[in-house]
């Protein structure tokens, strides 16, 4: 494995805090982020007979597991349809709310333990350990690939036809993707510090799982509550993910561009202060 030369990664001297010294570090290591990426992706089945192909089984079976819980034994329709909504609709509804979900659980819940589970990262002085939650989010954007594949397959099989509008769905989870990683900095930064917030952050995602309109159609929620549930950052993106892929409908681009700038604040407040706290990492590690 190469590793920076990048001056900046010396946590003897000032840290850059800028966008543009991040947008500088991570284009001076995509090659190294590529290579650990591939290699967490990899090493998640080593051993397995199947190996990565498990990256495509699984979402097909929990899509299976839903589809038959969902539309025969409970039932549950989504509502809003008339009479063309099929048995199997829910399923695929609900699968398109999990994935947003999943891209942002997988990423947050391991970021309090990202910097603490490669101590030997910190103790290189050349090495850039802020692209750990970028290489973290690299590989969970390899498993929503996936379950997009086969959402997108089952509903091909289901309705027969694709909506031409799934060829935004980069666009909608690019917001998302960049809000996230803000996070996982920070939480990166004080899961060296307070090891508690690897306790907490599994209770705030459950919680989360259930304010956002991952089971239910945001219109299933009462007025006075529904506040509650668009300020979960996850609701907007869930909703237009399944504008998208399901529904055939255009992205809100001024919302999306909203949620952009957003996302980019809490993008440069995280890098910022992973960078002015990572100093202290060694000594606390």
């Amino acid at each position: 494995m190469t590793e920076s030369s990048d001056p900046g990664c010396d946590p003897h001297s000032p840290e850059p805090t800028s966008l543009s010294a991040l947008g500088k570090s991570l284009l001076q290591n995509r090659g190294l982020i590529l290579q650990m990426a591939t290699r967490e992706v990899i090493g998640r089945y080593k051993g397995s007979v199947l190996g990565a192909a498990w990256s495509f089984i699984i979402p097909v079976f929990m899509l299976t597991i839903y589809t038959f819980v969902f539309s025969e034994i409970f039932k549950a329709r989504w509502g809003g349809m008339g009479g063309n909504e099929s048995k199997t609709q829910f399923a695929v509804l609900l699968f398109a709310g999990l994935i947003v979900l999943n891209l942002f659980n997988e990423v947050i819940n391991r970021s309090p333990g990202l910097i603490v589970a490669n101590v030997n990262y910190v103790k290189k002085v050349r090495f850039p350990i802020e692209i750990l939650p970028v290489v973290a989010m690299c590989a969970a954007l390899f498993h929503c690939i996936i379950s997009v594949g086969v959402l997108l397959i089952a509903f091909g099989v289901f309705n027969g036809h694709l909506q031409w509008t799934l060829v935004f769905i980069p666009l909608v989870l690019l917001p998302l993707v960049i809000l996230t990683i803000g996070f996982s900095w920070i939480l990166a930064s004080l899961g060296v510090f307070l090891r508690d917030v690897g306790q907490s952050i599994g209770l705030i995602t459950t919680m989360m799982l259930f304010l956002s309109p991952v089971f239910y159609p945001l219109t299933a929620v009462p007025e006075k509550f529904r506040f509650i549930i668009m300020l979960n950052p996850l609701t907007f993106i869930i909703e237009q993910a399944r504008a998208v892929l399901i529904w055939g409908k255009l992205p809100d681009l001024i919302g999306l561009t909203g949620y952009t700038v957003g996302a980019v604040l809490v993008l440069w407040a995280g890098y910022a202060w992973f960078q002015k706290t990572r100093k202290g990492f060694a000594d606390v590690l």
